[in-house]
């Protein structure tokens, strides 16, 4: 898939979050948005995966660390096929629904139920670890949220990656600098995060994770790095391509209204038009 056509498809994610948080009226709509372009890139042009079979043998495994962004996975793989996106944006946390607030694997697709922040991320190294005792030439890629890295748990996680050589293993900072209280600076600083990483010993690749060619480049880097952990620190905007969600710790955690839903939806549409 070309940069346009992925950029698209970027928009349609966008465009599945805003419908299935308005109709749930509940969850998380600004640090979904900002992974959106991110998202699409691991499952429409990166990941090894087959949405008619995904248990595949050797397959790539993308475990949403940051769980309360699952809506973004999930309006990915509406759209590649792993389910009906109807199903999707019309039954979002609904009471007897698979699609919970957060990811679960009554999902095929969907590897490890997450959102008790920084343990998804010490799975996603396990399954790393697991993957070269088999052998298995499947990649993980772990989403990990700015604020997230306030947990311990991310930073034994961090040193023991690099202690085993898990070179498999990629982990991508969602970095748009706000969390549920507010600034990460004004909560717990965790700038700078690639530095951080970096003292780890994980291989640093800063992007700004709203550029598809960017994204793209990032992730062949990352494979091509051999001996240690990649680590993509995206620098993007919390509410990414809803105007009035931007850059906003108030749409942590709120669904929009049918006013807002309308407003949202046509900005959505016309940035689409506009590709």
């Amino acid at each position: 898939m070309d940069i346009r056509e992925l950029e698209k498809t970027a928009a349609d994610v966008r465009i599945g979050i805003i419908k299935a948080l308005h109709n749930a009226g509940s969850g998380h709509p600004g640090g979904s948005l900002s992974m959106a372009d991110i998202v699409t890139v691991l499952y429409f042009d990166e990941m090894n995966i087959d949405p008619k079979d995904p248990h595949m043998k050797g397959r790539d495994k993308c475990i949403f660390s940051k769980g309360h962004a699952g809506p973004a996975q999930l309006s990915a793989m509406g759209i590649t096929g792993y389910f009906d996106m109807d199903d999707f944006t019309e039954n979002l946390r609904k009471i007897g629904s698979r699609f919970q607030g957060h990811p679960n694997m009554k999902i095929p697709g969907i590897e490890m139920a997450t959102g008790s922040l920084g343990q998804g991320f010490s799975v996603a190294a396990g399954m790393a670890m697991a993957n070269k005792l088999d052998e298995d030439p499947g990649r993980i890629y772990a989403v990990l949220g700015d604020g997230e890295l306030q947990e311990g748990l991310i930073w034994e996680t961090a040193m023991s990656a690099v202690h085993y050589g898990l070179d498999n293993l990629a982990a991508i900072v969602d970095n748009n600098g706000l969390q549920i209280d507010g600034r990460n600076d004004d909560v717990m600083k965790v700038a700078p995060v690639g530095d951080k990483f970096a003292g780890f010993g994980w291989n640093v690749i800063d992007i700004d994770g709203h550029d598809m060619q960017q994204i793209l480049d990032a992730f062949a880097k990352a494979r091509e790095c051999k001996g240690k952990p990649t680590v993509i620190v995206a620098k993007t905007i919390k509410g990414k391509g809803v105007s009035f969600m931007e850059d906003q710790a108030g749409w942590h955690g709120k669904a929009p209204n049918d006013e807002q839903t309308q407003q949202a939806l046509e900005e959505l549409e016309a940035a689409k038009a506009a590709l």
